[in-house]
């Protein structure tokens, strides 16, 4: 059972880890293949609603796993405790990056008709540009935070 939870655990990080970086090699792509700037931005704000769903439901897998772990193994609880914190964050970090900074930038979208179209001294135009600048920090730091998380969890098993 102990295999199979770890299994869970490394899958679920390294699935969460592994889609933000291909998301973010991906994405500029999208801007120089698509007909339209607005057009791509479209399919990046579909991307990443979808990159977040499957990191919070990931996370809790690996919270769920790694609990049964802690329970079952409890010499191992130490170990479990910096990844544990790590893919919390990761969870609340994800969370308002979709609820308030991607949605927040859905409706600046959708106000300004065309971002690419609406000039970068429009008030609608430089809030996108702002919470664009914190989306991509959040992601950011969901990255790095993973990597490390993810290493610890390797590190912890025996």
């Amino acid at each position: 059972m102990n295999y199979i939870l770890r299994f869970v655990q490394v899958f679920t990080l390294g699935a969460w880890v592994g889609s933000i970086f291909y998301f973010s090699a991906v994405t500029p792509g999208l801007f120089r293949v698509l007909p339209s700037q607005d057009q791509a931005g479209v399919v990046v704000e579909f991307a990443i609603t979808r990159l977040h769903t499957l990191g919070v439901i990931a996370g809790l897998l690996f919270i769920l796993a790694s609990t049964v772990l802690a329970v079952t193994a409890p010499q191992r609880v130490k170990r479990l405790i910096a990844p544990l914190i790590g893919v919390a964050v990761m969870i609340i970090l994800t969370i308002i990056s979709q609820r308030v900074v991607v949605g927040r930038m859905a409706g600046l979208r959708r106000g300004m008709g065309s971002v690419i179209a609406t000039p970068a001294d429009n008030p609608l135009r430089m809030e996108f540009d702002r919470l664009h600048g914190i989306s991509v920090d959040l992601e950011g730091a969901v990255l790095l935070i993973g990597f490390a998380s993810l290493f610890l969890t390797v590190y912890a098993q025996p």
